[in-house]
């Protein structure tokens, strides 16, 4: 594993990774994901991320609220199909054998916009993966209604004001990621010189 990767590489290299092993995760290599978390850009310096890493039994929470949260939306279903449900959404949960859930907790003091809060949450998500690739760990960011529901916030004791931005599964890799693609930078971007602009 190799947390010196440049930093080129590691942007150009990082994808997805939504199958890995059950193999445990070093605590030391958890702990250099949140350090790189940690360290992510904030308006004002609030840091406003917060971090709940679940491992072993601790990834039940996130089952249970999974399950529930399926099971508040299948009206009319009820006995073993309803059972069935609950169990398969919340293996969710143990897909990866490290989940960190990623929330923000967005500062209320005065000059500080809420929307900046959620920006400076979802870069310590990105400097997250960007080092667990670098680790040679496969990571991806999770989201999805559920995510945003009240009971995933309750499953973490989030305030009223707080939400979860990402659901963040990590393990080793079972395969070798595919090429990336991208549309040509060129495309999106326009160059205000005050004389000629291009446009994409």
């Amino acid at each position: 594993m190799n947390s010196n990767m440049p930093l080129t590489e590691a942007i150009r290299g990082r994808r997805s990774v939504g199958r890995v092993k059950s193999d445990p995760i070093a605590r030391e290599l958890i702990e250099q994901l949140l350090e790189a978390g940690n360290w992510a850009p904030s308006h004002h310096a609030t840091e406003p991320w917060r971090f709940y890493v679940m491992t072993g039994g601790g990834r039940q929470a996130l089952a249970d609220a999974y399950a529930d949260i399926a099971a508040e939306g299948a009206a009319g279903v009820s006995g073993q199909e309803l059972e069935e449900l609950r169990a398969k959404q919340g293996a969710k949960a143990f897909r990866a054998p490290v989940v960190i859930a990623v929330a923000v907790s967005p500062s209320t003091a005065k000059g500080v916009s809420r929307i900046e809060e959620f920006a400076a949450a979802h870069a310590a998500v990105q400097n997250m993966l960007l080092m667990a690739h670098a680790l040679g760990l496969g990571a991806i960011w999770r989201t999805g209604e559920p995510a945003y529901h009240p009971r995933m916030k309750q499953a973490f004791g989030l305030g009223e004001a707080d939400a979860i931005v990402g659901l963040v599964y990590i393990g080793i890799p079972e395969m070798a990621p595919s090429e990336g693609k991208r549309r040509p930078v060129a495309d999106k971007t326009v160059w205000m010189n005050g004389e000629t602009d291009s446009k994409p």
